[in-house]
């Protein structure tokens, strides 16, 4: 049985304190929430990525350095 459900949903104000790549963040109707996966090639890459180098060792050439802040 299919439930179509219309609504209209008005959020002031909402503070997410943390959310990882496993979250789910509903808002609405519940049900059943089915998880999907999509893996897109989107850079055309057809082999292995190369192995990282060392930590410590300087950049790669023409590669910018990005300076990190620490956090707050």
């Amino acid at each position: 049985m299919n439930f179509y459900i219309q609504q209209s949903i008005h959020i002031n104000l909402i503070k997410i304190e943390g959310i990882s790549n496993s979250s789910v963040l509903q808002i609405g109707s519940a049900g059943i929430i089915k998880p999907v996966s999509h893996l897109y090639n989107t850079g055309g890459f057809n082999g292995p990525a190369p192995e990282p180098k060392p930590p410590g060792t300087a950049p790669l050439q023409g590669a910018p350095a990005v300076p990190l802040v620490s956090p707050i």
